[in-house]
């Protein structure tokens, strides 16, 4: 197999070269996001790693022997009767070969049956999973692309495969040297806290960082007691911002920590005179990333409309809280695909910090398909 990378602004860009180069056939065998660097001006990129079979060869050269052949194709005919007209005992043995090769026409179109019902069956299991349309159609091209390829029992690799090459992820990474300051937004009463203490959590006692926490939801009555009681509990210094104007203050007071976590009031995403006001606290605050939390039992077409209004944030990469919850896992992909969004946690319960997962794209692909978070 032939392997190659390709690195676009976009995934579906880095995509297209791939099949530029490479044809319809080629397979993504995986995906991954290079972050862009602040100090030399780049830009986040997408990376794909893309390997294309013999096979397309092959097809190359059977085509060049199918025109050469066609090229003698009278004398072939002439021959074959001149065969069955003077030689007898030769019509008996081209009977047999003409028996056998229809039973091998039989076979092979029998198996080509199966395969199409089973491809069938996993296109409504992904439409039950709640991954859109448009995306099950490009999978089941995919797949049918390569149906005379590989055994039936082959085809859900195939299947995982495609799906983990349709979703990007993104490792939670901070090195020590600067202030890291990451906001936390979404709709309301999807975890936003909960998620701010978990990361905390891992943070200090996982990443070795020091940590400090910054509220700016004061409006919803006891969520600064909330961050105040576990930030007691874990020994991890808080403040809260009343006013855009307190952030700097806030943030020069947490000059000394690695990371600073910006917890956010909930908005609802059709309220666009709040989400501004949450992003004139970003903006004082200078945010070097921006995480979307958005529930993974949130409808489709209502996590499509978040995905698309909290755009004002610019996100760099969004996690999916209450998996427990939630009945399919389709949604992940879609936003992913859609967005051009990596993912980088799934939460599934309240402890803290246990209930949350660093993911890879075959462990969506893996849950997508299986139903099943273990």
């Amino acid at each position: 197999m032939q392997i190659k990378k390709y690195t676009a602004p976009s995934l579906k860009e880095a995509t297209e070269l791939m099949k530029e180069e490479l044809g319809g056939d080629a397979i993504i065998l995986g995906t991954r996001v290079i972050e862009g660097d602040r100090q030399f001006n780049s830009k986040k990129m997408f990376e794909i790693t893309a390997g294309a079979d013999e096979i397309i060869k092959k097809n190359s050269e059977k085509r060049n022997e199918a025109q050469k052949e066609s090229k003698n194709i009278y004398e072939k005919e002439i021959d074959s009767i001149n065969e069955k007209i003077f030689n007898p005992s030769s019509r008996s043995a081209s009977s047999d070969r003409e028996l056998n090769e229809a039973g091998s026409k039989t076979e092979h179109h029998f198996k080509s049956e199966k395969l199409d019902k089973k491809i069938k069956e996993y296109s409504d299991l992904l439409l039950e999973r709640d991954i859109q349309k448009p995306i099950v159609k490009e999978i089941v091209k995919h797949l049918d692309n390569y149906s005379g390829l590989v055994e039936e029992r082959n085809l859900e690799s195939y299947l995982l495969s495609s799906l983990s090459s349709m979703v990007t992820t993104k490792e939670f990474k901070v090195k020590k040297g600067k202030t890291v300051k990451i906001a936390l937004v979404g709709p309301t009463g999807v975890g936003k806290t909960t998620c701010i203490a978990k990361l905390a959590v891992i943070s200090k006692i996982i990443h070795k960082l020091k940590v400090g926490l910054i509220t700016i939801d004061t409006f919803r009555l006891g969520a600064i007691d909330q961050l105040r009681i576990f930030s007691e509990i874990s020994d991890i210094e808080m403040a809260a911002a009343y006013e855009p104007a307190d952030m700097k203050k806030l943030l020069k007071k947490f000059s000394d920590k690695d990371i600073v976590f910006i917890d956010t009031v909930g908005r609802s995403q059709r309220n666009s005179d709040n989400l501004s006001k949450i992003k004139e606290y970003l903006e004082a605050a200078n945010v070097d990333d921006v995480m979307l939390v958005v529930s993974a039992a949130t409808a489709p077409r209502t996590l499509n409309d978040i995905s698309t209004k909290f755009k004002i944030f610019n996100y760099k990469s969004v996690i999916f809280t209450k998996a427990d919850e939630a009945a399919s896992y389709g949604a992940i992909l879609n936003l992913s695909y859609n967005f051009n969004t990596p993912i980088t946690f799934i939460t599934n319960g309240q402890v803290i910090p246990d209930d949350i997962l660093a993911v890879s794209s075959e462990y969506i692909a893996n849950l997508i398909f299986s139903g099943k978070l273990y």
